[in-house]
């Protein structure tokens, strides 16, 4: 079934997505919210375990046709998928900026983002190679190939709802491989609209199921327990994260986790302010600070910290708050009213520890779910939102002097997402860099995301990487063939 969306100018789809049908019949539904004025944009099914298997089904059937089609029409496909996103851009970013709240200036810049994937992966699938060399004792043939490691289960997170399904969706289908995505609550309805966009440019049907559902544990338990699925592909909490390697333990899946971070960033002494300024702007405060790679700590040498703090002020009581689809406006919403209330009680609990509030620390807004962005200064390095993954626009500053002791402090977490770095001088930059427990670290700036590079984590933030030629191999399997002749 399809619902016309006035905000959006066009009908979106809202039911399940199964073996290239629409299915609107289920027992449960959920509702879909604007979180800037928190009324019902739509309706969604909640699958049962039913829908899994039938989604499995599906994979099953499809994986076979795809593969008998040439690596270039498979790529083409990709390929028009890229090209449909691109032409449609304006309408998948006003139904991202609809159901998750970010400005459309982001909601566009996410599509731009999201389609490349599709692009890139297109261009990645048709340079699978392999190996095949001579044994070192000269007697037989060692040859090497790259298969496609089965059916994936696909869980992405609300915060960018068209960015985390592309990432995953494009490399998986690339190397071959079916997928059930599970999108989030929050946001299904992007997912949905790009389900059928796939549908549109050539993608069988059965390979890219949608089911979406406001019960989980559910969904995940009968796929996990369903032999034939092979692979994991998570992005949301280090919790969640811990409970589906569990499960995928039992059953030795291949996992890839893209989980929680608490991204340190640093100004030293010799930084260009300019720069510096930018880029923690940037880190800090896009999609309102809703990021995993967000700048949540931020180490400022005290020798440049009174005129960076009081330029971040500046650069925060500029902007300005409100309903994203308004072009005018800089921030938009929180995604619900429960982070809206942790950002309240994180602020506080701050205040307790001894920060002071330079600007911000409210809500604002009678209706929908808005937060002020937010600079707490004379933060000590011990206080408790030091070690907390703030998903909003809350910056801490914590002044240092000793470059030796804020490596240490940036390291004292069992997060090692992203971390960023602010230098004149490149070489000690890149110094700093190198001993940061992170897999992203920004040198002298704050957007640090590309599709040709490599996305992922240390320590607790993860296992695996998204992005670049990394991201492919996630979905295929190495095979061995010994060889005599």
């Amino acid at each position: 079934m399809n619902l016309y969306i006035e905000e959006v100018g066009k009908n979106v789809p809202v039911g399940l997505f199964v073996n290239g049908q629409w299915i609107t019949g289920a027992d449960k539904q959920f509702d879909v919210l604007n979180p800037a004025t928190e009324q019902v944009i739509a309706t969604v099914p909640s699958c049962t375990s039913e829908h899994a298997t039938m989604a499995m089904n599906a994979c099953d059937r499809a994986v076979p046709e795809w593969l008998s089609r040439t690596p270039r029409e498979r790529s083409e496909v990709l390929r028009a998928i890229f090209d449909t996103m691109q032409n449609e851009k304006e309408v998948i970013a006003r139904l991202i900026t609809l159901e998750e709240g970010k400005t459309l200036k982001e909601s566009s810049g996410e599509v731009d983002y999201a389609s490349e994937f599709f692009r890139w992966y297109g261009e990645e699938s048709l340079r699978l190679g392999g190996e095949m060399r001579q044994s070192p004792s000269g007697k037989h043939t060692i040859v090497v190939t790259h298969q496609p490691v089965g059916t994936a289960l696909l869980i992405t997170p609300w915060n960018f709802p068209a960015a985390m399904i592309t990432r995953k969706i494009a490399p998986a289908i690339a190397a071959g491989c079916g997928v059930v995505v599970k999108p989030p609550k929050e946001t299904p309805l992007t997912s949905l609209y790009l389900a059928e966009l796939m549908q549109r440019c050539g993608v069988p049907d059965g390979l890219v199921n949608v089911l979406t559902t406001d019960d989980a544990g559910t969904l995940t338990e009968a796929l996990t327990n369903d032999p034939r699925l092979r692979k994991i592909s998570f992005t949301g909490s280090t919790g969640v994260g811990r409970l589906l390697l569990g499960k995928a333990a039992d059953r030795v899946l291949n996992t890839s986790m893209e989980l929680g971070g608490n991204g340190p960033l640093i100004v030293c002494d010799d930084a260009d302010i300019d720069t510096a300024i930018e880029g923690a702007f940037v880190a800090k405060m896009r999609n309102a600070g809703e990021s995993c790679i967000a700048a949540n700590r931020l180490y400022v040498h005290d020798s440049v910290y009174d005129e960076f703090c009081d330029r971040l002020v500046a650069r925060f009581e500029a902007l300005k708050v409100g309903n994203g689809l308004d072009p005018a406006v800089d921030v938009g919403s929180i995604i619900s009213r429960k982070e809206l209330d942790k950002l309240e009680a994180i602020v506080g609990e701050a205040v307790e520890d001894g920060a002071t509030i330079a600007t911000g620390g409210t809500t604002l807004h009678e209706k929908g779910f808005f937060f002020a962005p937010t600079v707490l200064r004379d933060v000590e390095p011990g206080a408790r939102i030091l070690d907390k993954e703030v998903f909003g626009p809350i910056a801490p500053l914590v002044r240092f002097n000793d470059v030796e002791a804020v490596i240490r402090q940036a390291n004292d977490t069992p997060y090692g997402l992203a971390a960023y770095v602010f230098s004149g001088d490149v070489g000690n930059a890149m110094k700093i860099a190198e001993r940061l427990n992170a897999g992203i670290v920004g040198v002298n700036r704050g957007f640090v995301s590309d599709p040709a590079a490599p996305f992922g984590g240390m320590k607790e933030s993860g296992i695996g990487r998204e992005g670049a030629q990394d991201g492919i191999k996630e979905f295929l399997e190495t095979q061995y063939i010994a060889t005599s002749w």
